[in-house]
């Protein structure tokens, strides 16, 4: 095995996809694993580029989303350790549907298309584990939508905050402290900055969470979640 990405192998078991995989899996993807450090700003893909494998972050975050043509960008996620992507071109073959950029000094571990290929040729039964994986996330695209569409402003952001904060429901490890621009935030939940804002502002000030710079810490999960939830009518 690869003794530089070896030492990351108990971080790896954090996430619950990782941890739940047959060892002699676990064992092939840290084998045939190699590392990649991003600058800050620096995309590790494009959207319409050719797979190379997948990814694992192991420090820092990534943004995921595109940027249309008019420069309005669709922030779909914010991914920090031990989140796994690139699964979905494995299955279609298509090219990559989104950008995934290093919001700060970023470390992945990078499995290669082809050890993939390899190893799904030799043991098919794997694919179920991979589809999994791709499956936990389209349930979360479908939850995020309806909460677009369904939910006021200031319920829409407190489950914004509880998804981050869960780790996207076990994409990646869960959190207190989200490190998280408001501006970023507020283009996740389709909002205004200044309203996203009034809305953090508004949950401070019940002691439901602390605003620093750069960072957003929640200190009560439960009130978070009464937040979250759309207040009865009348």
């Amino acid at each position: 095995m690869n003794s530089h990405v070896q030492r990351y192998r108990p971080q790896l078991a954090t996430s619950p996809w990782f941890k739940d995989l047959p060892i002699e899996l676990q064992d092939y993807l840290v084998a045939h694993a190699d590392l990649l450090r991003l600058k800050k700003g620096q995309q590790l893909y494009r959207r319409g580029e050719q797979s190379f494998g997948m990814y694992a972050v192991l420090d820092g975050a990534l943004s995921i989303g595109t940027v249309g043509a008019d420069g309005k960008e669709a922030l779909l996620a914010v991914l920090g350790p031990t989140a796994w992507i690139g699964e979905i071109s494995m299955f279609d073959g298509l090219p990559r549907p989104h950008d995934a950029s290093a919001i700060s000094e970023t470390l992945v571990l990078h499995v290669p298309g082809p050890a993939l290929e390899s190893l799904l040729k030799a043991n098919p039964a794997y694919w179920r584990n991979f589809g999994l994986l791709m499956a936990q996330k389209i349930r979360i695209s479908f939850e995020n939508n309806e909460a677009m569409i369904l939910l006021p402003a200031a319920q829409r952001l407190a489950s914004r905050l509880l998804l981050i904060a869960g780790g996207y429901g076990g994409i990646n490890a869960e959190r207190s402290r989200i490190k998280l621009s408001q501006d970023t935030l507020a283009s996740m939940v389709s909002l205004t900055r200044q309203t996203t804002n009034q809305l953090l502002k508004n949950l401070e000030s019940q002691g439901i969470v602390d605003l620093r710079f750069g960072e957003i810490v929640i200190l009560d999960f439960d009130r978070l979640h009464a937040a979250s939830v759309e207040a009865p009518g009348p």
